[in-house]
Order: C-alpha cells, then structure tokens, then sequence
C-alpha cells in the first residue's frame, strides 16, 4: 500500500530536529509520497532541500495571511523557482482567510493574481479556504479553475459546498477533520466526494486526527485519515489508498 499525503508542512520549524525520522515513521506507516507546501522564505528554503528525497514533491505561493507581502519581485521568484525545479508542481497555498484581520481586498487581488499566474505556468493550485466560501468560490469562478485544477485543501464545507467547487474541476482533500466527531457536515461531504475527486492529507504539524488530537501531526497520520475515510465510503484502506494516491499524481503530472 502506498499513500500520499496530499498537504504537509514538514518543512517548518517544528520538525527541524526530526525530518529524517519524520520522514522514516511515514513510510513505516506506507506514506511514502507527500506535497509539501511553503509560506514564507525559510519554510521555501527547507523546501528546496527536502527535495532531495525520494518522493517528497512541492507547492510555493503567498499564502493569504502574506498577501500584503506580493510584489512583483515576489512574483518573479516564484516564476524562477518553478522554471528551475521540477519537483515544484503546484502553486500554493494560495486563496483567502477571513480569520485574519488582513484586509479582504488584498487577499482576493493576490488570490486571483496567483489563479493567472499559475495558469500561465500550467500548474494547478493548492488553495487555503476559511470563513470564505462564497468569495473564494467567486474568484475560482471567474478565473476560469477548470483549465489547470487544484486542490481544495482541508476541505471543511459542507456537502452543498463540496459539489460547487467539484462542479469547477476542484480535487477535495481531506485531513485528519473528517475524524473528529464534531465534523458530521465534513463527513457528509467526503461521503458525497466522487472517489476521482478525492484526495487525503495531514496539514501537519496541524489537524492531528482522532484518536491522537493533542499531539503534533505528522505525515505518518495520514494513515489514521485515510482509514477512517474508506471505512465511511465503504472499501479497504488499500483501495482508498490507490485511489487518492493515482489522483494526486495525476493532477501532479506525477508518472
């Protein structure tokens, strides 16, 4: 069984004293691929490293807490690293948080800038959604999504809202979320994720699954999501794991 973990941060200070044996315990646990995703310059620069490793693939982009760091030097930097390194296969997280008290404005303009951007590079998106379903789904919209895709990750909508964003060519990734008990509309939504549509992932350091809420995520867990998922849909985690797995690589470019 192999399983790929669709959305980490292994890359940022957490793990900084334990990536090898990080990486060790996932394949242990049949994580034997995983997307990591960049915010910011040292976590880019960590990154650029773990490339290196077998199976360990990348996403770069201003996340929408950093959308008031954009320039156009920004964006020039990001357009080399994804012409220099090919392991670079999505631009991400990329999206909106109505969370944070930056300003909404902002976050849409670099939002869509980044849709266009990743468009002209031909690369889908990983996109960060929170308190902002309408206006998120508004900009996937007018954008145009469908030509190059991407990932809604951390799905957390309900299952109204897993069809809108299905019916643009979106993947639904699900992270350890869907096992808390609390997330009835969550699980309702990855019941009614077509199982081509459908992705797994940990977030971690964050979104620890159930039963191990209270210690830091790490990639190995994905494991613990991905069973929980097939026994909602009904198959083995085997099977689970070969569907997301083949999923991922094909929206990656992934032979």
């Amino acid at each position: 069984m192999q399983i790929f973990d669709s959305h980490t941060h292994i890359n940022s200070s957490e793990f900084k004293d334990d990536l090898p044996d990080v990486i060790e315990r996932a394949k242990a646990l049949d994580v034997t691929r995983m997307l990591v995703i960049a915010y910011d310059q040292p976590s880019t620069d960590k990154l650029l490293e773990l490339l290196a490793f077998e199976g360990i693939y990348g996403a770069v982009g201003c996340h929408p807490e950093s959308a008031d760091k954009w320039s156009l030097d920004y964006e020039k930097k990001l357009v080399e690293l994804f012409e220099t390194q090919p392991k670079l296969k999505v631009l991400g997280e990329i999206g909106l948080d109505y969370h944070c008290d930056l300003d909404h404005e902002l976050q849409k303009k670099v939002f869509a800038r980044q849709i266009k951007l990743a468009q002209e590079l031909n690369l889908p998106i990983s996109v960060h959604n929170r308190d902002a379903f309408e206006d998120c789904y508004e900009i996937l919209k007018q954008n145009q999504i469908w030509k190059n895709g991407g990932i809604m990750h951390s799905f957390n909508g309900d299952k109204q809202w897993a069809q809108k964003f299905l019916d643009l060519g979106m993947r639904l990734s699900y992270s350890g979320v869907v096992t808390f008990s609390s997330a009835k509309d969550v699980k309702d939504a990855a019941l009614a994720t077509p199982l081509e549509n459908i992705l797994v992932e940990t977030d971690a350091p964050y979104l620890t699954p159930h039963p191990f809420r209270g210690q830091m995520n790490e990639p190995a867990m994905t494991r613990y999501t991905l069973e929980y998922l097939a026994q909602l849909k009904g198959l083995t985690a085997k099977q689970l794991a070969q569907i997301t797995t083949e999923n991922t690589k094909r929206l990656l470019k992934i032979k």
